[in-house]
C-alpha cells in the first residue's frame, strides 16, 4: 500500500486537491491519501495531518500570515522525516512547496508538482530550483510544457480541470437561467466578478457599479454580481443598494451567471478563463495597492494579466489596468461593445480559439493517470501530453 501526500496552499489548492484526490482513488483504490488541505479534501477522503492548519496565504504577507507559514514549513519537515510517503505531490503555493520539495528531494521522496508555479510571468529564477526538486511537472495551461521541459523537468500537459466543471453545469437555456434570476428578457444583462477576496471586492465592484450607472441612461440593463462564499454578501448588497438600477447578488453559480450574460465585468484571475471557455465577451479589470501595483510592473515579465490573452498570446479582450481601470473607461468599453454588435461578435469569435487551446475533457484523469504511472514505474519515465 503506498502512501501519498498532497499540500496545498489556498482555497483554489484546496479545490484542485480534493478533485485530484478523488480521481486517484478512482485510479487506484489501494492508495492511502494524507494531506495538508482544507474542508474539501477532507470531503474527498484525504487524511489530514492533524495539527497543521490550512493555509490561505494571498499577495504581501502579514506578520500572522508569516508565522503561520513558518509553522507549517517546520510541522511538514518534521512529519516528511518522521513518516517519509512515497510519493509528495504539491499543488500550487511555490512560495511554501517549493520549500517543502527541497525537503522531500533531500530525504529520498519523490516529489510532483500539480499547477505550476507561474514562473512564465515572474521569478523565472525558480526554474532551476524546480528542475533540482521536483521529479514531475503536472501542468494545466498549454504553454506551460515546452517551458519546464526546456528547463529539464519532465512535463505533462493534461488540460485544464476549470473545462470540466464548465461542461457539468446545467444544460438550461440563458432564457431559462434569466428567468430563474428574476431578469426581464427585454433588457440586456451584464454580470459582475469583482474577485473572491474582500479586498478584490472593495477595489473592484464600486468601480463596476459606477461604470454601469454612466452606461444604463444610454442603454437599459440589468446587473448580476457573481459572489464567491469567502467574502461578506451583506457587505457587496450594502454597496449595491446605492446605485440606481437593480442588482441581483447571486452565489455559488458563478457558470450560470456567465451563460444570462451578454456581456461580463470580471477581475483578473480564473474567471477569466471560465468565460473564455464559454466565449461569453467580456472586459477585464484590475486595481491593487501602487505599491503592490509598482513591485508587479518591476517583476512581471508578461504583456497581459488576463489568462484569455495570455493563452492566445494576443489581446483578444480589453484589459484595464490600475490607473487606466476608471469608471469612465469601463463605461466607455462597455456601451461599445453593447451597441456595436460588428465588435462584440468578433470579440466572440475570437474567444472560440480559447477553447480549443485545451484539448479534451478529463484533465483531473489524466494528471492522476501521470501520478499512478510514475508510482509504477519511477521518475525516470517522461509522459507525453495527453490533452
Amino acid at each position: 500500500m503506498q502512501r501519498l501526500l498532497i499540500v496545498t496552499g489556498e482555497l483554489s489548492g484546496d479545490m484542485h486537491g480534493a478533485k485530484l484526490a478523488k480521481a486517484l482513488k478512482q485510479a487506484d483504490p489501494s492508495i492511502t491519501l494524507l494531506g495538508v488541505g482544507g474542508r474539501n479534501m477532507k470531503e474527498a477522503g484525504v487524511d489530514l495531518i492533524h495539527g497543521i492548519a490550512h493555509l490561505d496565504v494571498v499577495g504581501t504577507l502579514g506578520v500572522q500570515q508569516a508565522r503561520a507559514v513558518l509553522r507549517t514549513y517546520s510541522a511538514v519537515r518534521r512529519f516528511l522525516k518522521a513518516t517519509p510517503p512515497d510519493l509528495v505531490i504539491f499543488i500550487d503555493n511555490p512560495g511554501l512547496n517549493l520549500r517543502l520539495a527541497s525537503v522531500a528531494k533531500s530525504l529520498s521522496v519523490s516529489v510532483i508538482y500539480y499547477v505550476a508555479p507561474q514562473v512564465w510571468a515572474w521569478h523565472r529564477s525558480r526554474l532551476k530550483l524546480i528542475a533540482r526538486v521536483v521529479d514531475h511537472m503536472i501542468v494545466i495551461l498549454p504553454f506551460e510544457e515546452d517551458l519546464f521541459r526546456a528547463a529539464g523537468v519532465p512535463c505533462t500537459f493534461v488540460g485544464h480541470p476549470l473545462l470540466d466543471d464548465v461542461e457539468d453545469e446545467s444544460n438550461d437555456t440563458q432564457d431559462d437561467l434569466r428567468a430563474s434570476f428574476g431578469c426581464d428578457p427585454k433588457q440586456q444583462v451584464i454580470a459582475m466578478f469583482p474577485g473572491s477576496r474582500e479586498k478584490e471586492v472593495q477595489a473592484h465592484l464600486p468601480l463596476m457599479l459606477e461604470a454601469v450607472a454612466q452606461v444604463c441612461d444610454d442603454i437599459p440593463v440589468q446587473v448580476l454580481v457573481a459572489m464567491a462564499t469567502s467574502v461578506d454578501r451583506s457587505r457587496i448588497e450594502t454597496m449595491c443598494r446605492h446605485y440606481p438600477f437593480e442588482v441581483m447578488c447571486v452565489s455559488g453559480r458563478a457558470t450560470d451567471v456567465m451563460r444570462s450574460a451578454d456581456l461580463l465585468l470580471v477581475s483578473s484571475g480564473t474567471a477569466t478563463l471560465q468565460a473564455g471557455f464559454l466565449g461569453i465577451p467580456m472586459i477585464i479589470v484590475y486595481r491593487t495597492s501602487w505599491l503592490t501595483y509598482c513591485l508587479a510592473r518591476w517583476l512581471v515579465q508578461i504583456k497581459w494579466i488576463g489568462l484569455v490573452n495570455i493563452v492566445m498570446d494576443r489581446s483578444v479582450v480589453p484589459e484595464l489596468i490600475q490607473h487606466h481601470a476608471t469608471p469612465s473607461r469601463l463605461a466607455e468599453l462597455t456601451r461599445s461593445l453593447l451597441s456595436d454588435q460588428a465588435s462584440y461578435q468578433r470579440m466572440a469569435d475570437d474567444l472560440t480559439g480559447v477553447r480549443m487551446k485545451f484539448g479534451s475533457l478529463g484533465a483531473v484523469d489524466r494528471a492522476a493517470a501521470v501520478i499512478v504511472k510514475h508510482l509504477t514505474q519511477g521518475s525516470g519515465n517522461v509522459i507525453h501530453s495527453s490533452a
